[in-house]
């Protein structure tokens, strides 16, 4: 099966966007400095994964300024996004869904330390969402499996559903059985708590990446009703970057048919998104 052949189009529900940064230039307090990745790239990108519509992750290197987002979200009504707030930011939520967002990005991860710039933490989270939920919007986390387990019960009590990056940031040495990666698990069953499945970011550092088949094949079995597939384009801090056409492809292979396919390109994120 291929992505074009999705009877209702399909979904990237992972991407950024940068520059052109005379236009749109970064924040002056950021953590990287990445090339410019605009909106006719993606654009073109989509057609060559035979998508129709696409999710819009704010990055952390713009800090408070949404200009570059919702200048594209309404610019291409395909396109989705979602923002970076905390307590105090000067993004109201109220009207952005009429905008065209979706959801705000939080991060808890282990090993990281302090907040990096430009992002929001778990706190800021809890602190925020009942003006999430008010605003209509969902939560998206970036965290990982070291880092899930001492907050996995406070998910289940926001009055939102929360979107997981990057499958959980799973240790592929550790296995399907690691705690971490069972209790992603659990959060997926409990029909709460959404995962974005793009492997590569976890098997940069093994041989072969068929080492992911395994945890998306459990993730589908735990309840494939709350997964998506992101792209991650323009693949930040990767060298070489990977063709999103190629991750593309590997999602499909480890779907096991053509069902789970439409199902996580088409169905769910136009539950979600839509």
């Amino acid at each position: 099966m291929t992505a074009d052949a999705l009877d209702a189009g399909g979904w990237d529900c992972h991407a950024h966007l940068f520059g052109p940064y005379e236009r749109f230039p970064l924040a002056a307090d950021r953590s990287y400095t990445p090339p410019e990745a605009v909106e006719p790239q993606y654009l073109a990108l989509l057609r060559r994964l035979g998508l129709t519509n696409g999710v819009l992750v704010h990055p952390s290197a713009y800090g408070d300024d949404h200009s570059l987002l919702l200048h594209a979200l309404a610019a291409q009504p395909a396109l989705r996004g979602v923002v970076v707030v905390r307590p105090g930011s000067p993004l109201p939520l109220a009207g952005l869904r009429e905008r065209g967002v979706r959801g705000a990005r939080f991060s808890h991860r282990s090993g990281a330390g302090a907040n990096f710039a430009g992002s929001a933490s778990f706190q800021d989270l809890q602190a925020l969402a009942p003006q999430l939920a008010d605003a209509g919007l969902h939560a998206e986390l970036w965290t990982d499996c070291k880092a899930l387990p001492e907050i996995a019960d406070e998910l289940l009590k926001l009055p939102v559903p929360v979107v997981i990056d990057h499958m959980g940031g799973f240790d592929v040495n550790a296995g399907v059985d690691e705690p971490g990666f069972r209790t992603l698990l659990r959060l997926l069953e409990s029909g709460q708590v959404w995962v974005k499945l793009c492997a590569y970011r976890n098997l940069l550092n093994v041989p072969d990446w068929e080492a992911g088949r395994a945890f998306q094949q459990a993730m589908v079995a735990a309840n494939a009703e709350r997964l998506v597939w992101g792209s991650d384009w323009p693949h930040l801090r990767v060298t070489p970057a990977p063709d999103a056409v190629q991750l593309l492809d590997m999602f499909m292979d480890w779907a096991g048919s053509d069902a789970v396919v439409r199902q996580v390109l088409s169905a769910n994120p136009e539950r979600l998104y839509s």
